[in-house]
């Protein structure tokens, strides 16, 4: 099995990560620990239905698992893995960055 695109993942995760919504459930389920939709319905303010969207959305990104359980119920537990490899990314860019911004900043000394 290749190993996953490293850039492919961080920007799947950016981009869920974008949206105030995805970051309010995300916050929510790490919190509180697994939740249903109809759970989280009870602790934001936005409905059940606006919620299984935004949960789809953080599944694709790998940032949520759907965990079957009794009665079709699914709850969603997050998985940090995929934050870890934008994390990365981001460690990488900043890495590049550091030593053209310290040249520039002793230049203009």
């Amino acid at each position: 099995m290749a190993a996953p695109d490293l850039e492919a993942v961080a920007q799947e995760v950016f981009t869920a990560l974008a949206d105030p919504t995805r970051r309010g459930i995300l916050a929510a389920l790490a919190a509180g620990g697994p939740a249903t939709a109809t759970d989280l319905a009870g602790r934001l303010p936005i409905s059940r239905q606006a919620i299984a969207k935004h949960l789809t959305l953080l599944a694709e990104a790998g940032l949520v698992v759907a965990e079957h359980g009794e009665r079709r119920r699914v709850r969603y537990r997050v998985d940090s893995a995929p934050m870890r490899v934008a994390q990365q990314f981001l460690a990488v860019l900043a890495r590049d960055w550091d030593g053209p911004l310290a040249a520039l900043q002793d230049r203009l000394k």
